[in-house]
């Protein structure tokens, strides 16, 4: 049985203490979703030739944090911007680090930088492989994707996705930067967020603000940045998009490309990113179908990817 296009539904509650129900146009967190956005700044960049993706980030990336890295043992003049967008730079990720996860639970107001972040990274591991050759990700890399994307705009890593990203073209009203951004007016409160039993909602956005997440949005609006990302209304040529979806030759390659995992599911290719707090956004080229999903709880995840899937799967969205 084929679905009506578009088609949303909403259930639960965003705020089950204020009463304030569940609707496709809450916005949450969306953490890794962010990622995307990041990398698709850094191609809008490359379809105009202000950045070579090949070309290393030692000279790219801030002198301070070349100087962290290269005295942890990386080789930032091996690592490249294409190894950042597809986590086979050999760069730990500083989430990983026990320290950073206690140090926010112990203290969820503390206000992160992206040097504190950068810094714990490069202390808590020595590279885990090889520039180029083995996938491993990486938030850490992301932050540096973020400072990069500064970097180049001269502006606020906010202000230049809204603008390369055209949020506002695409209408995408209830989708900012935390912390960077104020919340558009006339969108909906946040909702309330979840891990396990903790109450994730108050934690500072400072903890994952910088590439590797940052942006809060409506179901609504993911679903349609993801569509306009992979029918033409972001980038200026397909090439761009192409090139996004390249395949590295490195270990694990096949499952994530720039700034977007690949996978198989009813026997045709899909694309797609996952945020950490309970969020997922997919496209089926074959189908023409942008589908993106949030749960408020880390633990219900599973269970949101693997409907998005069957939906995919299932005979009638064919054709």
């Amino acid at each position: 049985m084929g679905v009506e296009r578009p088609w949303a539904t909403a259930s639960g509650m965003a705020d089950e203490q204020a009463g304030r129900p569940m609707s496709v146009d809450t916005p949450l967190r969306v953490a890794s979703n962010t990622k995307t956005f990041v990398a698709a700044t850094i191609l809008r960049f490359w379809e105009r030739g202000l950045i070579d993706l090949d070309g290393p980030i030692a000279q790219q990336i801030d002198p301070l944090f070349n100087a962290l890295l290269a005295a942890a043992g990386y080789r930032t003049e091996r690592i490249t911007v294409r190894h950042l967008l597809n986590h086979s730079g050999g760069l730990v990720d500083h989430t990983d680090d026990p320290e950073f996860f206690a140090t926010v639970s112990r203290e969820p107001q503390r206000l992160w930088t992206r040097e504190e972040q950068v810094r714990l990274g490069a202390k808590f591991s020595a590279p885990l492989s090889e520039p180029g050759t083995r996938f491993s990700y990486s938030d850490t890399g992301y932050i540096l994707l973020g400072d990069i994307v500064e970097r180049i705009s001269g502006t606020t890593l906010a202000a230049a996705v809204r603008r390369e990203m055209k949020f506002d073209r695409l209408g995408l009203t209830s989708s900012w930067w935390e912390i960077s951004e104020p919340q558009p007016p006339h969108s909906q409160p946040r909702a309330r967020q979840f891990f396990g039993d903790v109450d994730a909602t108050g934690i500072s956005a400072s903890m994952d603000l910088y590439g590797g997440g940052g942006l809060v949005m409506s179901v609504r609006d993911l679903a349609t940045f993801f569509a306009a990302l992979f029918e033409g209304h972001v980038f200026d040529s397909p090439d761009t998009l192409r090139e996004m979806l390249s395949q590295g030759r490195h270990e694990g390659a096949h499952g994530y490309r720039l700034g977007m995992a690949v996978e198989t599911v009813g026997g045709a290719e899909v694309y797609s990113h996952l945020g950490f707090w309970g969020t997922a956004a997919y496209y089926a080229p074959a189908q023409g179908i942008a589908v993106a999903g949030f749960a408020i709880r880390r633990e219900a995840r599973d269970t949101l990817v693997s409907v998005i899937r069957q939906l995919l799967a299932a005979e009638g969205w064919h054709g």
